[in-house]
């Protein structure tokens, strides 16, 4: 057992898998066994996850800077980022980064039948190229080796009219930043949110989160895409300006906040999301970044491989995989790395037992 910023984490020595799956701390977990106990005991009512579902959102608006009115809940980051990919009009250009997470491409991909074109670029260019395109598409920090995107030149090219969708899952959590200025944000929970699977969520723009798609001008965004503007494609009763008043029959009367793009939560996952998210939301963020950076750094320096900023490390040597697996390091393997992620419940420890199985 480890105990990490005031909470307890039933997480073994060795463990550098946050980036595949989180560990939540035991005060979640216990949350989520209690539903499901009260599920199994035929004493669970529907009503009675909406204040998880409320409390996870609130948080997760908090960790991204934007308010609550503007989080829609999913289940998965392509889903939700389908939503924006969606609503791009025919002759739109896309441009993402070169062997980004498919969750965040392959949704523009596929609008590419209808008109839509997709550019990729190496990561370090996404920025001077932005100019260039409608918008563009990218990880805040790449899922395969830790890579940061340069998030202040992509405010940059907001402010010049190119829209920006951000996938935030590798990223928040660990790295505080402000990135309520995207158009879209999008992040699944069950890694460095180390929530149960099956929960996301997604802030849009205050002219994508108005129900009337509402004007680029007046809220201080650029005319790319003049008339863009997201659908509730999976609207449903959770989705309604009163749930429980949503459950039968037209008219059609979603909510005028982003819930509108609500998918029906998946309870028990929520349930976890509530537990933890305001704890994360409530850490001292410049703490938690300098304790995960800095560990992930101190592997990087013993492996004479220069600081990066990134909690993140791709270590790709001859026999890694192998010895690391020897000595109880619990990583995964990405685009022919083994990819090590260091969180909250890590230690220096753990970086000692990654050098001496490398020495």
């Amino acid at each position: 057992m480890h105990t990490a910023f005031g909470r307890e984490f039933d997480v073994p020595d060795g463990y550098l898998n946050t980036a595949s799956i989180g560990v939540p701390p035991t005060c979640a977990a216990d949350a989520v066994a209690a539903a499901v106990e009260s599920w199994r005991r035929g004493t669970a009512r529907a009503p009675d996850f909406d204040p998880a579902v409320t409390a996870g959102r609130a948080a997760f608006a908090d960790l991204v800077g934007v308010p609550a009115e503007r989080v829609a809940i999913g289940a998965s980051v392509s889903a939700l980022i389908g939503l924006v990919a969606a609503a791009l009009p025919a002759g739109a250009r896309v441009l993402v980064a070169e062997g980004e997470f498919t969750s965040v491409s392959f949704p523009f991909a596929a609008q590419t039948a209808r008109g839509v074109s997709v550019v990729e670029c190496p990561l370090e260019m996404i920025g001077t190229r932005a100019p260039e395109f409608d918008l563009v598409a990218v990880s805040v920090v790449q899922s395969a080796d830790g890579r940061t995107v340069d998030l202040d030149a992509l405010r940059a090219a907001r402010t010049a009219g190119t829209r920006v969708v951000l996938d935030a899952t590798q990223s928040l959590g660990w790295l505080p930043a402000d990135l309520g200025w995207a158009d879209a944000v999008a992040c699944v929970g069950y890694k460095w949110l180390l929530c149960p699977r099956g929960v996301a969520w997604l802030a849009l723009g205050p002219d994508l989160a108005a129900p009337d798609g509402g004007d680029p001008q007046r809220d201080g965004y650029g005319r790319a895409l003049d008339g863009f503007r997201v659908l509730p494609h999976h609207a449903c009763w959770y989705a309604g300006g009163d749930v429980w008043g949503s459950i039968y029959g037209l008219p059609l009367r979603l909510a005028d906040s982003a819930r509108r793009f609500d998918a029906s939560p998946a309870w028990f996952s929520h349930v976890g999301a509530g537990a933890v998210l305001p704890w994360l939301a409530g850490l001292d963020r410049g703490a938690v970044r300098e304790h995960c950076v800095g560990l992930a750094d101190a592997v990087r320096g013993g492996l004479g491989l220069p600081a990066a900023g990134s909690a993140i490390v791709a270590v790709d040597r001859p026999g890694a995989p192998d010895r690391l697996a020897a000595a109880g390091v619990a990583g995964s393997l990405r685009a022919g790395a083994v990819r090590l992620s260091f969180h909250l419940y890590n230690t220096a420890g753990d970086v000692d037992r990654v050098l001496d199985a490398l020495a």
